[in-house]
């Protein structure tokens, strides 16, 4: 149990009624069933190792590369059930990660549920770092935790507006954007980083109406909800995912504290 697993309890407890205490308390658990019916089992094949890839640091390396896969199949795998590295590899102690031969077997969380539903607007707060989706009746239909910008100074308020979206996107590397980076000081130009899900805006690619603004995948997701980012709003991949098929461009984003 962590933070983000609490917002989200409270968040469902809320929806449904329920005393928002953010534990999996007596009446919690009736309503949410058995347990069991929550994993899923599956057995690794050739195909996912087609999936896996060069995952270079070097910002010119990236950028000669075709794709930027997956760097192992724990990382591909994580994804795909939509938890940590981490957390699958404690649900299968005796796995050999980073890369199980094909054939092994994994216990995982089955992330498969309702359609996406279509938004109408959209709920960003700082301070909570939660990404707050709600549709035409003002009901809250999906909620994300989210990186924010580290320096305050860089983190917009008020109304901002969808103003583009993209799946499966590539990146423009510009060295301006990252005076910190000895390798982009140095590099005095601007790169082309191919799509991938360890692209540095992950699968999905949400831009506002601010320029250099917007809401995307990330290639790390035990990272989401630490301030870290130079701007943008991240989060996980597959959240990124689901919410680039919520929106519609002029979209109402509001950022409060």
């Amino acid at each position: 149990m962590g933070e983000k697993t609490r917002t989200a309890l409270r968040a469902w407890q809320n929806e449904k009624g329920l005393p928002s205490t953010g534990e999996f308390d007596d009446e919690t658990m009736a309503r949410l069933g058995e347990p069991e019916t929550v994993f899923v089992r599956y057995t690794i094949t050739e195909q996912d190792l087609t999936e896996l890839g060069e995952t270079p640091t070097s910002w010119l390396e990236k950028s000669r590369l075709e794709k930027l896969n997956y760097a192992s199949l724990q990382e591909l795998l994580a994804e795909k059930y939509h938890i940590t590295q981490n957390t699958l590899s404690r649900l299968n102690p005796d796995v050999d990660w980073p890369d199980p031969p094909v054939g092994t077997e994994i216990l995982a969380p089955d992330p498969t549920g309702k359609r996406v539903k279509q938004a109408a607007r959209i709920r960003i707060g700082l301070g909570r770092k939660t990404v707050r989706v709600y549709d035409a009746k003002g009901r809250l239909i999906a909620l994300f935790p989210c990186s924010i910008a580290k320096d305050k100074t860089k983190r917009p308020s008020g109304v901002l507006h969808v103003a583009a979206c993209a799946e499966n996107p590539t990146y423009f590397f510009d060295p301006a954007v990252f005076p910190e980076d000895s390798e982009a000081r140095s590099l005095g130009k601007k790169l082309v980083i191919p799509p991938g899900p360890n692209n540095p805006v992950g699968l999905a690619w949400i831009g506002l109406d601010r320029t250099g603004y917007g809401l995307h995948g990330a290639p790390h997701p035990e990272d989401i909800g630490k301030t870290e980012s130079h701007g943008c709003f991240r989060l996980a991949n597959w959240n990124a995912k689901k919410l680039v098929k919520m929106v519609y461009t002029g979209m109402p984003v509001l950022i409060e504290p």
